[in-house]
């Protein structure tokens, strides 16, 4: 299939499949919001949990201030650290291998 052919869910899941990104970067990318990437790359999460080719890394936000990086959901993006209570942080990093 060419590209315009692809929802942005298919094209989000390809583009994670050559190399790891911030939903941030991807909304960027696909000219949608943030809230909206993160929404994708959950639903692409699930669509690959049956799938034992693939599966969706997810490496944790982690705070710029006190290192914490034991978030619940590590595909989440956090307002602040619980540790310390910074702003400062990291957006999880995802990518399909």
């Amino acid at each position: 299939m060419q590209g315009a052919d692809r929802t942005t869910r298919q094209r989000i899941a390809d583009h994670l499949r050559g190399e790891a990104m911030q939903a941030g970067s991807l909304a960027t990318e696909f000219e949608i919001t943030t809230e909206s990437a993160l929404a994708h790359v959950k639903h692409i999460a699930q669509s690959l949990d049956g799938n034992a080719d693939e599966r969706l890394l997810v490496a944790p936000p982690e705070c710029h201030d006190c290192g914490f990086s034991a978030f619940d959901d590590p595909a989440n993006r956090p307002s602040r650290c619980p540790e310390c209570k910074s702003e400062s942080l990291e957006e999880p990093v995802f990518k399909i291998e």
